[in-house]
């Protein structure tokens, strides 16, 4: 009785927040309330995105989050969190991005990997680099279901980790260096947040190590063509209309967005 019961309620859980993002309306937290697990958070996780795929929208890869080791004592975790991205979410460079799709949009700048072949163990760091294609600078849009943009852990998890958009630049080549190279958030042309891509997990390639493990303990796979969101190289951005977003890694390789 107890595990139907947890089950409905997962299913209810997972049909509000998907709900939330389909309509851009926040709802309140659910962790607290309901007593949710990190179990539950990716079970619940998983039915919500099951919604999605039921109304076509296909999966194009991962994202983590936490790849920052600061953000992960802060949060009390020793390990990332991850979310699903789907077709629906991707953007084209220079695209325009309309708020009214969202609660309350952030933006992060971020390295994407293209996976050359599916991924369906955990890799070494060698192997990973043999299963990319390339890779590009890409802007994550987040967007928290939940009300004034506060979550748990469970919280956070179970909204699908706030995927809600991003924009992948041009493929660069997969032995472009990311070794303490400068990234950027750029807002209308003025410098927002600065960092370096060594602020994912020492290294952004250690991010493609983790993705192939994390999809690996569920039993899942990422098909060749897959997208894999590193993690943020800065805090993020709180985005407004009028807004012209663009990620600039080192001084050559950019992607934009325009907010209306």
């Amino acid at each position: 009785m107890k595990n139907s019961y947890l089950g409905a309620m997962n299913i209810d859980i997972a049909r509000q927040l998907d709900e939330a993002a389909k309509y851009a309306v926040s709802v309140p937290q659910v962790a607290a309330t309901h007593g949710i697990n990190l179990e539950d958070a990716y079970k619940i996780q998983r039915l919500s995105m099951d919604r999605r795929y039921h109304r076509g929208e296909t999966s194009i890869g991962i994202k983590l989050g936490f790849t920052s080791r600061a953000k992960m004592k802060q949060m009390g975790v020793s390990d990332m969190i991850w979310g699903w991205l789907t077709d629906n979410m991707l953007y084209q460079d220079g695209d325009h991005l309309a708020l009214n799709k969202f609660i309350h949009p952030r933006a992060e700048p971020e390295i994407c990997f293209i996976a050359s072949k599916e991924i369906n163990r955990e890799l070494s760091l060698e192997e990973a680099k043999d299963h990319i294609g390339g890779l590009a600078v890409a802007i994550e849009i987040i967007d928290s279901r939940f009300q004034n943009f506060k979550f748990s852990l469970e919280d956070v998890i179970a909204d699908n980790c706030s995927s809600s958009a991003l924009v992948v630049g041009e493929t660069l080549a997969v032995d472009t260096s990311l070794t303490d190279v400068n990234m950027q958030l750029v807002i209308n042309g003025s410098k927002r947040q600065e960092g370096s891509t060594d602020a994912i997990l020492g290294d952004p390639w250690q991010s493609v190590v983790a993705a192939s493990r994390l999809v690996s303990e569920v039993g899942m796979s990422l098909p060749a063509g897959s997208l894999i969101m590193a993690g943020a190289a800065t805090a993020a951005e709180y985005l407004k209309p009028g807004d012209k977003v663009e990620a600039i890694l080192g001084n050559n390789h950019q992607v934009s967005l325009k907010v209306q």
